[in-house]
């Protein structure tokens, strides 16, 4: 460790006690007082640099994050951790903490989000020295890629400490995964490296925390070692009997496995019940953490539920739901947190679901915790953005600028979906060879992105010279005989690079180096300036001279279940490791690739949770121990339909995120948190297995707006649109609201006119939620209630200061295009966009005394909404819920958008027809149907949710 390195240690421990002790923010004169006070001791005589070490602290000491969230379920739980607190002594706990201060460099605020979210859910668990039997199940929700091993490192350590015997952590399905987290246990919880047995002197070599302390020993079942997993020859060998030291098993969720844990729990039991036979240990806590909880865990078997609405207790779940489950049933006393980016299926569980022979499912009835992601954190809002929608309580958030699309890696002009480098319909185990131009080689999309990872290598070289690991990500598909072609060609492109870059390129142009610093100035320069960060980028003259060192440094391994590589980087903590990692499932979830910077990222899939989950590039792009930011060195490179994908998932876990703080905000249980996720037309939420106790049921159109937002743009159609536009007009009353309020309104129209419009508009086959004919059910549902009688109807205008060649006239009357710009891919016939209606159409038909009525129920909802970031100020424009309970029952409102056809590719006349409804709010309404889980069936008053 340097000089620098140690001063800067110092400086935060003096200033994390001074934070702990105000419980506000530091100041930069703060900062850099104690600065003075560490350098004023001798050993750094020699001189550190203050400016340096004041501004590092000061980055250092401004993350900031949120608090932890929680619904929970204090039934048969008894308030304990606040009593007990401080008669426990933390040895555990605390030489973790100073081992994240120290060693990991972790911020105060980062280290007090793990300490917090340990606190939350040791609390909401059991008082391990509690009598009687106890059973607690829990669910944490983080972020991919977001320090949920930390966070359980830390829950583990304090368990210990309060008492817990049992510590299994069930860790993912492949060894590589396995072997990763018990390395971090044996850091951060054992202090020794777990080795296999029989391995004189190697036992207990001390690694992590131990260098910070002694604490109780903990004994550890399985080691580090890619097989060192649970099995029969350590159970018949093993003769340390639970409940004494604390015992640490980290596991696989593989059936053989888990079958073999289970029969030594059983083996080694004390107690019998009378009644069932069943073996269980008695006063032994045990403590099960299930790492990737949503993972093969999950029963997916279909389930019968009967009269009474309660599932079969006589249901066989599958093999490795039951063992989880029997392995809890196993002790009196336990306690159960899953730990998942992605919990759609874990809600999906039906929360009443048991048996006699295995108890209760592991749906979450204790407790649900969310762990808000940090300021430093890099998710899929931040790469990918999130559109404004003021309904759903999203804010605008603006991409940063490192996602490359991808087009080359299919022919595009192909009848058959199977043609060209990694087509879209890949499904041939065998048979399929990647070619480029009928050659084997990569794309030239993966070229630049090999390019680009030793670019960003130099420069991360050069911003500090002991970065350890870089890494880039290849995941292209699933089999592993085509991800080994894949692996070939990369290597030959590495070696056609490191060639040309030693030897010269004869007569070709552009030169090799001319490729590397045409990509430099017009990628890097821009992309670090448009970051969001104050970078520092290196001269290329510095950079240049890198380039063929870092070649021929990178190693390309295939990471998947048939490869013996694998990603070795304990092995090189002090050498450092340079590695293009091509794989598929095995990097599909939990493991984590050091020092990410590009991703090659074709793999398809039409579930939220397994493409949010294969989002290996999510995380943390600022390393505290050597003070470096590298998010700008990122790319990720993927296709159009994958990138806006992402950010429909992106909006929709932000959606879940502010359903689940409104649910904390009124005090909901988890039996009590319905779910309902936003839905797209070419997605899952989650397997279909999955959300087996899902039901079809509506959220009704009552209150809400329905707009079009893809469009046919083939001539027939936009022609017949037009028609059936025209033909409304002709049939509408002389409009006395023009253009001086942006278009041309109607008021008290007759229902059938709408109707005969509907019936002749045709929307796209994928405008599901704008369907006219569903729209003409519920309309005509609603007309035999009375309502939806009357209606007022908007033709939207940009005005006439538009270009001459973007005005219409619809019967008459002149409409300027309406610019919406394309939303995602530019597809052939199709044209998608974000959002139809502008705010201020939805109000145009109110009257002064409706306006006002809106005006309040906003305030009112505002005033419902207790997150800590709402305004100060409350509002004074109507929001779209407002608005539409303000209009009256017998009034729908149609809104008709001429889109300006130039976006979309097209001449700029004749114009795209879009259309919104916005509906009044109703007793009555019937529904669509949605998908949402069984507690969302019973609450029965939806709008709760």
């Amino acid at each position: 460790m340097s000089i620098f390195d140690t001063a800067l240690g110092m400086c935060q421990l003096s200033l994390s006690g001074e934070r702990d002790s105000s419980g506000q923010p530091l100041t930069r004169d703060q900062i850099a007082a104690h600065v003075d006070q560490i350098l004023a001791i001798p050993l750094f005589a020699s001189g550190v640099d203050r400016e340096k070490l004041t501004n590092d602290l000061e980055e250092l000491f401004t993350v900031w994050s949120n608090d932890p969230s929680a619904l929970g379920d204090d039934d048969d739980h008894r308030p304990w951790l606040s009593s007990r607190r401080a008669e426990i002594d933390w040895r555990f706990w605390n030489r973790y903490k100073i081992f994240l201060l120290q060693r990991q460099r972790l911020g105060p605020v980062a280290i007090e989000n793990i300490e917090k979210v340990a606190d939350e859910v040791l609390g909401r668990i059991e008082d391990p020295s509690r009598e009687g039997s106890w059973d607690r199940r829990g669910l944490v929700m983080g972020n991919v890629q977001s320090g949920k091993t930390a966070a359980y490192n830390g829950l583990i350590c304090k368990a210990a400490d309060a008492g817990y015997k049992v510590i299994i952590v069930l860790a993912g399905l492949h060894n590589n995964l396995r072997s990763q987290t018990q390395i971090r246990l044996d850091e951060g919880f054992l202090g020794y490296k777990a080795v296999p047995p029989g391995r004189e002197g190697a036992s207990f070599e001390p690694t992590g925390v131990e260098e910070f302390g002694p604490a109780p020993r903990a004994d550890s079942v399985t080691n580090r070692h890619e097989k060192g997993d649970f099995n029969t020859v350590v159970a018949r060998h093993f003769g340390i009997h639970p409940g004494g030291n604390p015992l640490l098993f980290v596991v696989k969720k593989h059936v053989t496995v888990l079958k073999n844990l289970l029969g030594w729990i059983h083996h080694s039991a004390d107690s019998k019940d009378p009644e069932t036979g069943r073996r269980f240990h008695r006063d032994v806590p045990l403590l099960v953490i299930d790492d990737e909880a949503d993972q093969a865990s999950v029963d997916t078997r279909t389930m019968a539920i009967g009269e009474n609405g309660l599932p079969d207790d006589e249901h066989d779940p599958t093999k490795t739901n039951a063992l989880i489950r029997s392995l809890l049933f196993a002790f009196d006393k336990s306690a159960y947190v899953g730990f998942t980016a992605t919990p759609f299926a874990n809600i999906f569980i039906h929360e009443q679901a048991r048996t006699k022979e295995l108890g209760d499912d592991l749906f979450p009835r204790s407790f649900i915790v969310n762990l808000p992601a940090p300021s430093n954190y890099t998710g899929a809002t931040r790469i990918f953005g999130i559109q404004e929608d003021p309904d759903a309580g999203l804010e605008e958030i603006q991409p940063i600028p490192i996602t490359r699309l991808v087009t080359d890696h299919a022919v595009s002009d192909a009848r058959d979906e199977t043609d060209g480098w990694m087509p879209p319909k890949l499904t041939e185990r065998t048979a399929h060879i990647p070619l480029y131009d009928n050659e084997r080689r990569v794309p030239p999309s993966l070229r630049e992105a090999i390019i680009c990872f030793i670019i960003s290598t130099s420069v991360r070289y050069l911003r500090k010279p002991n970065t350890k690991f870089n890494s880039m990500l290849v995941h292209v598909v699933r089999f592993t005989n085509v991800q080994e072609i894949v692996r070939e060609q990369v290597e030959a492109e590495l070696r056609a690079i490191s060639n040309r870059l030693q030897h010269g390129d004869g007569s070709r142009t552009p030169t090799i180096r001319d490729e590397f610093r045409n990509l430099w100035e017009s990628d890097y320069l821009s992309t670090s300036a448009q970051s969001g960060e104050e970078f520092e980028l290196p001269e290329w003259v510095h950079v240049e001279p890198l380039l063929l060192k870092v070649v021929l440094s990178i190693k390309v391994r295939a990471i998947n279940g048939s490869a013996l590589d694998a990603l070795d980087y304990e092995q090189h903590k002090e050498s450092g490791l340079n590695i293009i990692a091509i794989g598929g499932d095995k990097l599909s979830r939990g493991l984590t690739l050091e020092g990410l910077t590009v991703s090659y990222f074709l793999r398809s899939s039409r579930m939220y949770d397994t493409l949010m989950q294969m989002g290996r590039w999510f995380g943390y792009k600022e390393n505290y121990l050597y003070k470096e930011n590298y998010l700008d060195m990122c790319r990720l490179y993927t296709t159009p339909e994958l990138a806006a994908w992402f950010q429909h998932i992106a909006a929709a876990t932000e959606e879940l995120r502010l359903e689940f703080n409104h649910m904390v905000s009124v005090g909901a249980t988890p039996k009590q948190y319905g779910l309902k996720v936003r839905a797209h037309p070419a997605l899952l939420v989650t397997s279909a297995v999955k959300m087996k106790t899902g039901t079809k049921m509506s959220l009704s159109y009552a209150g809400d707006i329905s707009e079009t937002i893809i469009f046919d743009t083939r001539t027939p159609v936009i022609q017949k649109n037009l028609r059936a536009v025209n033909a409304l007009i002709e049939k509408l009353p002389p409009c006395n609201e023009g253009m001086r309020a942006g278009g041309y309104l109607w008021h008290d129209i007759d229902v059938t006119k709408v109707l005969d419009f509907m019936s002749t508009y045709e929307s796209h086959d994928e405008a599901r939620r704008a369907d006219t004919k569903l729209l003409s059910q519920y309309i005509r549902r609603q007309n035999e209630q009375g309502e939806l009688t009357s209606w007022s109807i908007l033709l939207a205008s940009s005005g006439l200061g538009d270009a001459p060649d973007l005005r219409s006239d619809f019967g008459g009357l002149k409409v300027g295009g309406i610019q919406r710009a394309v939303f995602g891919e530019k597809q052939t016939n199709r044209y998608t966009i974000r959002r139809l209606v502008s705010p201020s159409d939805e109000k145009r038909d109110l009257t002064p005394e409706e306006k006002e009525s809106a005006r309040k129920e906003t305030r009112r909802l505002w005033e419902e909404n207790t997150q800590k970031n709402k305004p100060e100020n409350p509002p004074d424009v109507p929001s779209g819920q407002g608005i539409r309970f303000a209009r009256p029952k017998e009034r729908g409102m149609l809104l008709i958008y001429p889109l300006d056809a130039t976006k979309a590719g097209l001449p700029a006349s004749p114009p795209i027809v879009g259309i919104a409804v916005s509906f009044p709010q109703s007793d009555t309404a019937r529904a669509i149907t949605y998908t949402v889980n069984n507690v969302f069936t019973q609450a029965g008053d939806y709008d709760d949710f």
